[in-house]
């Protein structure tokens, strides 16, 4: 049986980092989906969407530390119930309540009863199984964190030690939310990528493959495959998110190849090595463009999933990332990647056609997959 309601998801962007210049970011506000969550979801399920990835907002619930208030999340907890909408929750999606230290000691406790408190609200709220995804794309946040100074804490040099830091994390909110929800369910939602040598020597080639098995870091210590100090191990890897989008291939220290160079590798393979490595069930937890190439980048996504699927990789859905427009994280720009546009608070949800269509011709396509 299919582990989603829908083949084809909806993903609502839900960073909430502080910039280095102190501007917290809220991504779920400024495209107004906390307020119009139920009406969002029906838009969706009228296009037929009947799965979401969304996200609770950590440093709206626990702006002091072990208080709880959800009234920034009730709302689409509530909605999602009234809707029959079945939502992935993200819990840390970049974004930490006010004076929060990543590195602080107690920061893995606290996080795992946050998970807690959210979990024990969407139980109480909600009678189906329940999604979650504890952190967003580990390995970006670990090397944004902690090598490139580009998300909190902005660190340098210290990317592997954020990265333990999350999966431990990861680990004890699992435990956490499972103590207060046995049935809970689990994805993670880690970029896939492909990295290309500079050359054909042999120093060249070894430096591409290690950064390509770099990639399956996060996922190696959550299952236990390596660094069992950390406290992984095969019951905190459930199902595998993989973010895939136009810009995820690259030379080493080089240009970007894109979809049409003739060293662009199909993601249909790049699906199979993860399959092969994990053998757990996967789905596109991200993937979409901006402007005119929204419809053609889901028509090329699609034709990869369908062979892949073909080949027998058990992909179970395509999740549209996003599903509204945004600003973007580091100025106002307004981002035309959704399905519909999304500014502000009083604006209506003016769908984009061309996207629309493509995703109703891949519908026909993959339908008979989904959950009726």
């Amino acid at each position: 049986m299919p582990l989603f309601d829908s083949f084809f998801m909806g993903g609502f962007e839900a960073s909430t980092q502080r910039r280095r210049d102190g501007v917290r970011l809220d991504l779920i506000a400024s495209t107004d989906h906390d307020r119009r969550a139920e009406a969002d979801y029906r838009l969706l399920a009228a296009h037929g969407i009947r799965t979401v990835r969304d996200a609770a907002r950590w440093h709206l619930i626990e702006p002091l530390e072990g208080h709880y208030d959800f009234a920034s999340l009730l709302p689409q907890v509530r909605a999602a119930q009234a809707t029959s909408t079945q939502v992935i929750w993200d819990l840390f999606h970049y974004g930490m309540p006010n004076g929060v230290d990543l590195f602080e000691t107690g920061f893995v406790a606290r996080f795992a009863a946050y998970a807690k408190a959210v979990a024990s609200l969407i139980r109480d709220e909600t009678d189906t199984t329940p999604f979650y995804t504890p952190v967003n794309e580990i390995s970006f946040f670990a090397w944004a964190a902690g090598d490139t100074a580009y998300l909190n804490p902005f660190a340098r040099g210290r990317g592997g030690e954020v990265k333990a830091i999350l999966v431990r994390s990861v680990v004890a909110a699992i435990e956490a939310i499972r103590d207060v929800s046995p049935s809970a369910r689990f994805a993670v939602a880690e970029p896939l990528i492909n990295i290309l040598p500079q050359s054909g020597s042999e120093l060249h080639q070894r430096g591409a493959a290690d950064y390509m098995e770099a990639q399956f870091e996060a996922i190696d210590f959550l299952s236990g495959r390596r660094a069992p100090e950390l406290g992984g191990g095969p019951q905190y890897l459930d199902v595998v998110g993989l973010n895939y989008y136009y810009n995820n291939q690259w030379v080493d220290h080089g240009r970007t190849v894109y979809m049409g160079d003739p060293i662009y590798r199909p993601p249909r393979e790049l699906f199979a090595i993860v399959q092969e490595r994990i053998d757990r069930p996967l789905f596109i937890a991200e993937t979409g463009t901006e402007g005119v190439g929204r419809a053609p980048w889901l028509h090329h996504v699609a034709d990869e999933v369908a062979a892949a699927r073909d080949a027998g990789v058990p992909i179970e859905g395509i999740c549209l990332y996003p599903i509204l427009s945004h600003i973007g994280w580091d100025d106002t720009r307004r981002c035309p990647n959704g399905m519909f546009e999304g500014f502000g608070d009083a604006g209506p949800r003016v769908p984009y056609l061309p996207y629309v269509e493509e995703l109703a011709r891949q519908q026909a396509r993959f339908g008979a997959t989904a959950k009726k």
